[in-house]
């Protein structure tokens, strides 16, 4: 036999069905007699009433539970939506900045071409660099089937970024002003007395500046922010090419030069694209220019 629950209490799935006979009952002989209210009402609603309250209230949590959970997946999916709209949205704005800032080098490679006009030049990006944060060295995308040669002289940012120095099909590597193995015959625009720029990835690195040396200014005529740019006495630069400005001057030890510092026009921590222009100063000279 099976034993009743602990405490002699009847189980509840019994309780019900008796119940559920008695007012099964009482509504049979309510409407055999005929009989309504009394004793019978105030029972069938204290038995009733409450059960159709739970059972109202079991219904309507599950009809809740229901409708906030297809709810709730509504809003994952709007939401998943919208997230992927807004990478596609991302992914178009990067796209679009990225081809702006190329528009833009163009363009400044544009004004850079129409500045130096009397020169032939072309178009190159840089591909490759030295391993310093500088770019001292670099390797471009032209070479000699797009007409470039050793000692091309190579332009940015509206001034002289350096040279060409080794030439392949389809690249070229270039040297610039600030490498530590460069020097380069220069002009005081304003005076047009010569000096000796020379590179100095030390000097780079503290002062974002460049050496110049060997400047002859017996009339004391160099100011600080005069202009600097390649001599007609160079052997390997084109003439007129800037390089910068005149930053700091001081008398040599020798008290017949003078050198000092020149912040040069050129970022050269940010390249990305060069004008080479397709001539060399050996050309230059025999053209008679």
């Amino acid at each position: 036999m099976r034993q009743r629950k602990a405490g002699g209490g009847i189980p509840s799935k019994y309780l019900l069905t008796i119940m559920s006979i008695i007012c099964i009952m009482l509504l049979f002989i309510s409407y055999s007699t005929g009989f309504s209210g009394g004793p019978l009402e105030v029972v069938a609603n204290h038995i009733f009433i409450p059960m159709q309250k739970g059972i109202d209230y079991i219904g309507g949590s599950i009809s809740i539970s229901s409708a906030d959970t297809k709810t709730k997946e509504e809003l994952i999916s709007e939401n998943e939506d919208l997230q992927a709209q807004v990478q596609d949205l991302n992914s178009q704005i990067t796209s679009l900045q990225l081809k702006l800032d190329e528009l833009k080098e163009l363009q400044d490679l544009y004004q850079l071409d129409q500045t130096y006009y009397d020169y032939e030049t072309t178009g190159a990006r840089i591909i490759g660099k030295g391993t310093s944060n500088w770019f001292n060295t670099f390797t471009i995308d032209k070479g000699t089937s797009d007409g470039i040669e050793v000692n091309m002289n190579v332009l940015a940012d509206g001034g002289l970024v350096g040279i060409v120095t080794s030439v392949g099909k389809d690249y070229a590597v270039v040297r610039a002003i600030i490498d530590d193995t460069s020097n380069t015959s220069a002009t005081i625009s304003s005076t047009e007395d010569n000096c000796i720029v020379s590179g100095s990835l030390e000097q780079m690195t503290k002062n974002n500046l460049i050496d110049f040396s060997n400047l002859d200014d017996d009339d004391n005529a160099v100011a600080i922010g005069d202009t600097v740019v390649t001599s007609n006495i160079s052997d390997k630069y084109l003439p007129g090419l800037l390089i910068g400005y005149v930053s700091s001057i001081q008398e040599d030890d020798n008290d017949l030069t003078k050198s000092g510092t020149i912040t040069p026009v050129v970022d050269f921590k940010h390249l990305s694209d060069v004008l080479v222009i397709l001539q060399v100063k050996e050309s230059y000279k025999s053209e008679g220019l």
